[in-house]
């Protein structure tokens, strides 16, 4: 696919017109409020893989509504004092899936928590952690479970759930809990920008081809799911977009991104119809912390930088976690 969305100067100051609901930050307040009535109950149990470079845990904690929510914890072997540690949050579909496939940030000396996320892991990637919640009718998917009440949206429990698993993985003792990180791609990428602006004391926030940033544009631009979930919602359920709007408007990484405190790295393909440039870059001009950057890959699709833009990420890492 050539070119479809803005060109890079105009990316460069573009700004989203998502509206930000006026109870945004008691909506959140509240729900994060909620949730610390449940005790975080994490619990990290020696997993045995026959690695001998990692030291890997199965860990449980409690997230939204006290929900079992599953998760991974990688320690370099022989970690015997406080390290980084790294979140990390999955892309659309995917589940934890299994331990060897997270060997990456341990191999640069990090601490790695991998959140498992609810009700997925069964597109691309095993998960082990259920969504007990029901939804409202929805389209095949997630982006519609709940879609016409913020407060029964997928997604605030998801959030939720990831600024659990911030708490759960500081919790570990050999986690200097003032150096972590956030990260992920695509869905996880937009994930890590709720936790940017749910947590205030962020060492580093990494979203790559970030997902769920700048609905109103993208739901319009894009005919790729998982956007088009929500338009093919609203094509059966007429007369329902106004609520949809309103409802998403809680969960817009744009408004996240404006109360972000720490330093991020961005990154965004020019030719990606799933996570269209001009959305990254929405989020991406609104980030309020000064020291941002972005990497842009100019031929590529939603892939992005693959394994450049991981390179990337261990040299930019380093400097914002070294204590």
């Amino acid at each position: 696919m050539a070119l479809f969305d803005m060109s890079l100067e105009e990316l460069r100051t573009y700004r989203s017109r998502s509206v930000e609901p006026e109870d945004f930050d008691a909506f959140w307040s509240t729900t994060l409020e909620e949730t610390a009535n449940h005790p975080l109950d994490v619990r990290f149990t020696p997993r045995e893989t026959g690695l001998k470079t990692v030291e890997v845990y199965d860990v449980t904690y409690a997230g939204f509504g006290g929900h079992p929510v599953k998760g991974w914890f990688v320690l370099p072997a022989g970690t015997t004092g406080p390290v980084p540690v790294v979140v990390e949050f999955i892309g659309y579909g995917g589940g934890r899936g299994l331990p060897h496939t997270h060997l990456l940030y341990a191999s640069a000396g990090f601490a790695h928590f991998v959140m498992d996320t609810r009700g997925q892991g069964s597109g691309w990637a095993p998960g082990a952690t259920a969504d007990p919640v029901g939804s409202a009718p929805a389209y095949p998917g997630f982006l519609t479970r709940g879609i016409e009440d913020p407060r029964e949206y997928y997604y605030r429990r998801v959030y939720t759930d990831a600024v659990r698993a911030v708490e759960a993985a500081r919790a570990h003792p050999l986690v200097d809990a003032a150096r972590t990180a956030a990260v992920g791609i695509s869905q996880g990428g937009g994930i890590t920008l709720a936790v940017s602006g749910l947590v205030p004391d962020l060492a580093a926030v990494v979203p790559d081809v970030p997902f769920l940033c700048d609905f109103p544009r993208a739901l319009t631009l894009t005919d790729r799911n998982p956007y088009r979930e929500v338009g093919n919602y609203l094509k059966t359920h007429r007369g329902r977009a106004e609520q949809a709007r309103r409802t998403l408007s809680y969960f817009d990484g744009v408004h996240f991104a404006a109360r972000a405190t720490a330093p991020a790295l961005f990154s965004t393909a020019l030719e990606d119809q799933t996570c269209p440039p001009s959305t990254v870059y929405a989020a991406f001009n609104a980030y309020a912390h000064a020291e941002k950057s972005i990497e842009v890959y100019d031929f590529n699709d939603h892939e992005g930088g693959g394994p450049f833009q991981e390179a990337a990420r261990l040299a930019w890492l380093p400097g914002r976690l070294t204590a």
